[in-house]
């Protein structure tokens, strides 16, 4: 089973050189650690940057320079700002090759449940129904299922949506998937989770073909 980290170093294999990709808040943010460092990509945050290095070490933090979700990140070599009006004209454009998203729910079809939970204070949808009605290629990284150990990965979504029929592929903390025409085809399993650890959080239809390898990271 995997941590947070080893969501974000799985996904980190995803992203291939030359990409513009852009960084949601939580699990996604992490990525950046993960990237090799012998290809270029340029990780773009909402709020007006692209060029985002790895997370500062403690004691070399700068409060004036942040991500979407807040927290305070390094930039790298021709990094540069500017206001959201440039940053939604990037990712409205379909200038941002990889997205990947945090989520609360997925369905079998695709569609994403990210940005509200009913009865919950929220202060707005961010730029997250920006960036999964632009994008071609979206991964989510999430867990598997909620603290209740109730699967996330549905029939269908249960809380508002924030995209319908968008998401490519899901990394958790059991499994790599894909979501294809007739629901989520199991493409790996997490180090020490069997198939029907998978089968058994899944309550959309889990389709699975041949030996399903085991990940590595």
């Amino acid at each position: 089973m995997l941590d947070k980290n080893g969501i974000a170093k799985r996904i980190a294999r995803e992203v291939k050189d030359g990409y513009y990709v852009n960084l949601g808040i939580g699990i996604p943010t992490l990525v950046a650690n993960f990237v090799r460092s012998d290809i270029n990509v340029e990780f773009q945050s909402e709020n007006g940057v692209l060029g985002m290095g790895p997370f500062p070490f403690e004691g070399e933090e700068d409060a004036d320079i942040i991500n979407a979700g807040k927290q305070t990140i390094t930039t790298l070599p021709g990094a540069s700002f500017f206001d959201s009006a440039l940053s939604f004209g990037m990712i409205r454009g379909r200038h941002v090759d990889l997205t990947i998203l945090g989520a609360m729910e997925v369905a079998e079809n695709g569609d994403i449940a990210n940005w509200k939970i009913p009865g919950k204070m929220v202060k707005g949808m961010g730029g997250a129904m920006d960036l999964v009605a632009s994008a071609e290629n979206i991964i989510v990284a999430m867990m598997h299922t909620n603290k209740a150990g109730e699967s996330k990965l549905l029939k269908r979504c249960t809380l508002p949506l924030t995209g319908v029929g968008c998401v490519k592929k899901i990394v958790t903390n059991l499994a790599v998937l894909e979501v294809v025409s007739d629901g989520f085809k199991l493409i790996e399993r997490a180090p020490g989770v069997s198939v029907e650890d998978i089968k058994n959080a899944t309550e959309g239809n889990l389709l699975v073909k041949g030996d399903i390898p085991e990940m590595d990271v």
